[in-house]
């Protein structure tokens, strides 16, 4: 992680500075910014690594930057919100965000949740590492599932011979899905898997993420099995 440039926004002065003397001191390489307008500029000028942005913020509001920043790059996003509860999570989830850290937080919870989507970010093709086989499985690591088509060794998915942008997330969530079509997977295991969650987390980072990808790649790919997860239908 040495030399990881951190793109934070943060309008308070106190948690803007504390957070970005705890990252220092872990090894990143900090631009710390007071307004989302500011962090667009400087998201632009710099292409950081990764972008930590506090939801309430001036001039341009963290969930409204997320979408930006999601319009020009695939760049993992991480959500600051003062509250676990707020609809301000599901939003910045909706806008693209990767994943979210409820204030106040713990410095070492921060840089753990930080290290954990780099981890899966730098490798997006090991999702499906230690499942089985999928029985769709073609030559050159080529998954088919009706008119939708997944390239595992060259990460692209296309449907009806169209390409389809996914972030990473979403790419590792979806091999997630390909590596057992037609099992149903928890919640609680596609955190884990995808997210690198050793410990419980907000399932509604899955739910959002489920339904974005749905849109991507059809409404009645993954099907929802109440009470106990989702499945890729073969």
């Amino acid at each position: 992680m040495a030399d990881t440039h951190v793109l934070f926004v943060e309008d308070d002065d106190v948690i803007r500075e504390a957070t970005q003397l705890a990252l220092e001191r872990d090894g990143f390489v900090v631009t710390a910014v007071p307004d989302g307008l500011l962090g667009l500029e400087r998201f632009r000028a710099q292409r950081p690594d990764i972008a930590l942005l506090d939801v309430m913020v001036p001039g341009l509001d963290g969930v409204s930057l997320c979408r930006r920043i999601r319009d020009e790059s695939t760049v993992p996003v991480i959500m600051l919100s003062a509250r676990a509860d707020s609809i301000d999570v599901v939003l910045g989830l909706e806008a693209g965000a990767d994943d979210y850290v409820t204030k106040p937080f713990d410095g070492a919870v921060l840089v753990a949740r930080i290290r954990a989507v780099l981890r899966r970010f730098g490798h997006a093709g090991g999702a499906a590492a230690g499942g089985d086989a999928p029985e769709a499985l073609g030559a050159g690591g080529l998954l088919r599932f009706g008119d939708l088509e997944v390239d595992t060794e060259g990460m692209e998915v296309r449907k009806n011979g169209e390409h389809v942008a996914l972030t990473p997330t979403e790419m590792r969530l979806l091999l997630e899905f390909s590596a057992a079509p037609g099992t149903v997977l928890s919640r609680d295991r596609l955190l884990e898997r995808v997210w690198d969650y050793g410990w419980g987390g907000d399932t509604r980072v899955v739910d959002v993420h489920v339904q974005r990808l749905r849109g991507k790649i059809g409404q009645d790919r993954i099907e929802t099995v109440r009470g106990f997860g989702y499945k890729l239908r073969g």
